[in-house]
């Protein structure tokens, strides 16, 4: 009981005279604040502080251990981003597996991909999803489909008993720290790899390339040992630390070109699907990293 009052303590102590401000070892020496007109939930679950509070300028704002997870008015740009960067790289992609996205919205968006047929989530967190159905309603509006299979439990569970079945994997992690502190690890990208389907593709939360070089170099590092094509995007988002946020993306198809989208939509298309971020052009260009980025990586490449 101690602990969870702790846990609680922290996270109403980043509120301090009306604005949330976002603080963590991770981004040392900087903070992202929002001003908070009301506490609409904050509880602890099992696993973690969970907080949602209504902001002043971003609409609803989900936050789990002290750090936010998103916000009503930038969310798209991530969810589209971490959902169509791979499946529009896959010929076929038609059995989704989602570990973690809790709020719902990557399964938002993997819902209404045109060729996908089922998807399957695995989030360990129900109290996630309880209240994101709740406070962020059109984030979690994908829980309706027919197409979604929801697994309440620990992801590496579920991939040891579930080899060889999914064309695509996405995971939608918080920061690495905690228990998530394993989901950046080769072991985890190994055990996706065994999930795969001939072909398939995984794409990861990949952190900022402002804040974690290091550990996107390693990382980077070990998908080449274990992945046939490898490759590294990002998109803008003003909520997360910097205002980028990173994807790793994998392939065990010596075939794939992340760069190159296999399925492009029209514009009547895309306002259909209600894109307000993806396209064709955002795709290609998620891959075209600044300077700096791109030869930490090259350098890496000519390490081996």
């Amino acid at each position: 009981m101690q602990k969870q009052a702790e846990y609680s303590s922290m996270t109403m102590n980043n509120v301090v005279d009306g604005w949330f401000s976002e603080k963590s070892k991770l981004w040392p020496g900087q903070a992202m604040s929002l001003q908070v007109e009301e506490v609409l939930f904050h509880e602890r679950s099992k696993y973690q502080d969970v907080m949602v509070f209504k902001s002043k300028t971003y609409g609803n704002v989900l936050v789990l251990d002290g750090a936010i997870q998103c916000t009503e008015r930038d969310e798209f740009s991530y969810q589209e981003m971490i959902t169509h960067l791979p499946l529009n790289c896959h010929p076929n992609p038609t059995n989704v597996l989602v570990i973690g996205a809790g709020d719902g919205g990557v399964i938002r968006e993997v819902v209404k991909h045109p060729r996908v047929e089922k998807v399957i989530q695995c989030e360990i967190d129900e109290k996630v999803i309880e209240v994101s159905k709740k406070y962020l309603q059109y984030m979690s509006k994908g829980y309706d489909s027919d197409k979604l299979e929801q697994h309440i439990g620990d992801g590496f569970a579920f991939m040891n008993k579930h080899k060889k079945q999914f064309d695509v994997i996405i995971t939608d992690s918080s920061d690495p720290e905690g228990p998530a502190e394993a989901l950046f690890e080769e072991p985890y990208y190994q055990l996706m790899k065994e999930a795969l389907k001939p072909g398939g593709i995984i794409c990861t939360q990949g952190e900022c390339v402002w804040l974690h070089m290091d550990l996107i170099k390693k990382m980077h590092k070990f998908c080449r040992r274990l992945y046939k094509v490898v490759d590294y995007a990002y998109c803008t988002i003003p909520t997360y630390p910097s205002g980028q946020i990173g994807f790793m993306l994998c392939s065990t198809s010596p075939d794939t070109n992340f760069r190159e989208p296999i399925h492009k939509w029209t514009n009547e298309e895309k306002k259909k699907l209600e894109l307000r971020y993806y396209n064709a052009d955002v795709h290609r260009a998620a891959f075209a990293l600044p300077e700096f980025a791109r030869k930490a990586l090259e350098d890496d490449e000519d390490e081996d």
